[in-house]
């Protein structure tokens, strides 16, 4: 059984957000809670709540799952829209300012079909 869960919109940059997931990508989902816990980096509290979204998914989903073999199957960053704001510069130049936002999703599995 699979559950899925996206958080949208992160006002953050997918290689900063992407650096903090490969910590925990492939671990199972306790180690992955403790670790993010402790983690000194703005990804790792929209990642946690982005993985406890997933976990309260899969008990809507299944009633008869094992908090402790749960796993993340699969979590990724894609690119979400850039924000473009201008800056003055010298010699009355203007520069680019590119927001970035993220899309985050994470799959978790207990292993049985």
């Amino acid at each position: 059984m699979e559950a899925i869960a996206i958080a949208k919109h992160i006002r953050q940059s997918p290689k900063k957000v992407r650096f903090v997931l490969d910590a925990v990508r492939g671990k199972k989902v306790n180690e992955a809670l403790n670790t993010l816990e402790f983690m000194n980096k703005k990804a790792a509290g929209h990642i946690l709540k982005t993985l406890k979204s997933a976990i309260a998914n899969m008990s809507v989903k299944s009633d008869e799952y094992d908090h402790e073999s749960l796993k993340i199957k699969e979590a990724f960053v894609d690119e979400g829209p850039v924000m473009k704001r201008w800056r003055a510069a010298a010699m009355g130049r203007a520069t680019q300012i590119l927001k970035r936002t993220s899309h985050l999703t994470i799959v978790i599995t207990d292993g049985k079909n």
